[in-house]
């Protein structure tokens, strides 16, 4: 009786009888979420109980304040204060499959990079096929931040990128070192993991999708093929192929949010503002003490005071923007903008990211992908993502294998396999860009109609799958700067993207291998063919060449969102803007805990090093304060 009602329900919200808030409530029950809870919220300003002072103000809710929030309000003495711009999650931001959709929602803040075109001689660039030449780079605005919207792919990269961490002046961040706060987030409920490297009792559920497509099973026969292990990429054994590994529970998207505040809602010292957007950090220029912050909401400007510290988690962006909007920052880029200089740091250097190649596409003679029309036609699989959490619905924005690799470009004339310094990694998509629901995401990309349209137009809605290569360890450099002292202006990024030579010729290879990978015997059961159609912008070159191929890099440069480093860890020496402690060197009280503080980025997906950045970052702060008076 019950399925029977949901279906009538189903058909109801087809027709548009069954309202949002009806199909919300079936989802909470059936996937083990509770509703957003009523945190106490601040709805007019800071009320009287505990103005003016917090101890503990954290600036942004998403992965690294959520983790944070949670920490320290273990401590019952401890006033804890969350300050975030964006709302609560809704049902639609639970279901995994809908990734790619949720970068055209208010969920997310849209910059744009500055365009770098070719030069006169045809080379360089990135970007070229984007509107206006402008990457569309994309960050969470929610409580949950990014994991709200991200591919919740859980993936920690390879034990040497810790080790060159604490290399750069960093102790107590080797990969030994921080291997123990990894576990202690995760829920792990993997089928074939290595035990000694995951946890059990943590917060954060990892897990596979509970529904695969035959793509997955040939994708794993294909890295054999190829002399590749099967391998669990967050253990010591990390090169190789394998299944995706993402942050699910019950078939259903586990965002930080979900995982570290929900369970915390009822705790009397935890407090939560939303849509409060923090514009100053207000620091003493005479004792370089941050002392509070000052922030907007329904229209208003409020200040609220930290009596211990402020820990800013606004992310790769919002970080070094705030920082530098209240006077820490680059002497001569501050003074130009008549900004007062509290503190002269390298904010906004080392900016840092994945570029990928979103594009490249197989056709298949059998409906093994997931073509949207198929899928949005067909209630009863969604009835099944409804009820049990089972189902295509269930695979995070369609990604279900990944292949960590060294390139030949990059081999260092290693030729073992297990050399644990990959320079690619593969993502198998079981969808593309030409289904009709990737309409939104392409817009969401900035591809141009044009390209769409001269290069898709002939394949739409055809079965095809989508392997991308994603450039792992580049070379190349990017800026965020100021473009002027408002607070809500847009900032000028420069990603920089290939601009070193060497990114290009890793990246060519990269997309040579995931063509190898779908030239595999494992692949020829479904006459796996490239999409034929030469791109626009390239066409004056031989197809398939390797000059070909970085004309392609340079046209479609994409991104996962994994940038990193604009608050480096390190000395400052090193040009580091936090310490070993994420302390902001020269300034008392206050801390960054986020991606930006990554000095190089790791060989995988950002999200699982934030969570553990938080991770030690929280244990830091208690024991810089566990003797201090409640």
């Amino acid at each position: 009786m019950r399925k029977f009602c949901l279906t009538i329900l189903f058909l109801g919200n087809a027709t548009g009888i069954l309202s949002p808030g009806i199909l919300e409530t079936i989802h909470h029950f059936f996937s083990g979420f509770p509703p957003a809870p009523k945190i106490q919220e601040l709805e007019d300003g800071i009320p009287d109980y505990i103005f003016p002072s917090v101890d503990f103000l954290v600036i942004g809710a998403g992965t690294a304040g959520s983790v944070v929030a949670n920490r320290l309000t273990e401590n019952p003495n401890w006033k804890v204060l969350v300050l975030e711009e964006g709302d609560d999650e809704i049902f639609l931001t639970d279901v995994p499959f809908f990734s790619p959709l949720l970068f055209t929602t208010d969920y997310v803040r849209v910059y744009k990079s500055e365009p770098r075109p070719q030069d006169t001689s045809g080379h360089g660039g990135y970007c070229l096929s984007i509107v206006d030449g402008r990457c569309n780079l994309i960050s969470g605005k929610a409580v949950g931040g990014t994991s709200v919207v991200n591919f919740m792919v859980y993936s920690r990269g390879s034990p040497a990128d810790y080790d060159a961490w604490a290399a750069l002046d960093n102790p107590g961040w080797s990969y030994k070192e921080v291997l123990p706060y990894f576990i202690k987030s995760e829920r792990c409920k993997l089928m074939d993991e290595d035990a000694r490297f995951h946890g059990y009792n943590g917060y954060l559920d990892v897990t596979n999708a509970p529904f695969a497509t035959p793509l997955k099973e040939l994708w794993l026969k294909a890295g054999q093929e190829l002399g590749y292990d099967l391998v669990d990429y967050n253990s010591d054994r990390f090169v190789g192929f394998s299944t995706v590994q993402a942050t699910l529970r019950n078939g259903h998207r586990v965002s930080a949010s979900k995982a570290f505040l929900r369970p915390i809602h009822d705790r009397a010292n935890f407090y939560l503002s939303k849509f409060s957007r923090v514009t100053k950090i207000v620091i003493n220029p005479m004792t370089k003490i941050a002392v509070g912050v000052e922030f907007v909401k329904n229209h208003k400007t409020y200040f609220v005071s930290a009596s211990k510290e402020i820990i800013l988690s606004a992310g790769t962006f919002g970080s070094p923007k705030l920082l530098m909007l209240s006077g820490i920052g680059p002497k001569d880029h501050l003074s130009s903008l008549g900004i007062r200089v509290i503190e002269e740091l390298s904010v906004g250097f080392n900016l840092q990211d994945h570029v990928n190649v979103m594009c490249l596409m197989f056709l298949v003679n059998e409906s093994v992908t997931i073509v949207g029309h198929r899928l949005a036609s067909d209630p009863v699989s969604f009835l099944d993502y409804l009820i049990h959490g089972k189902g295509p619905w269930t695979i995070p924005g369609g990604a279900e294998g990944l292949a960590f690799i060294k390139t030949k470009h990059n081999s260092r004339n290693s030729k073992r396999h297990e050399d644990d310094y990959p320079d690619i990694e593969l993502v198998l998509t079981v969808t593309s860009l030409v289904t009709d629901i990737s309409a939104l995401f392409r817009n969401s990309l900035g591809i141009t109609e044009d390209f769409n349209n001269e290069v898709y137009s002939d394949y739409n809605d055809l079965d095809l799958f989508t392997i991308v290569p994603v450039l792992l360890r580049p070379k190349s450099r990017g800026r965020f700067t100021l473009r002027s002292t408002d607070p809500s202006d847009s900032p000028i990024i420069e990603m920089n993207y290939y601009d070193h030579e060497d990114d290009v010729n890793t990246m060519v290879q990269g997309i040579k291998m995931a063509i190898k990978v779908a030239s595999t015997e494992a692949f020829k059961r479904y006459n796996t063919t490239l999409l034929p159609v030469p791109f626009s912008g390239c066409k004056h070159i031989v197809f398939k060449s390797d000059s070909y191929w970085a004309c392609v890099a340079r046209h479609m440069s994409t991104n996962l969102a994994h940038f990193a480093g604009t608050c480096k860890m390190s000395t400052r020496r090193n040009s580091g803007v936090v310490d070993h402690r994420l302390r902001v060197h020269g300034i008392s009280g206050l801390r960054v805990v986020d991606a930006s503080i990554i000095p190089t980025i790791i060989a995988g997906h950002t999200t699982a090093p934030v969570y553990m950045i938080a991770e030690k970052a929280s244990d830091m702060i208690k024991e810089d304060w566990k003797d201090s008076a409640p």
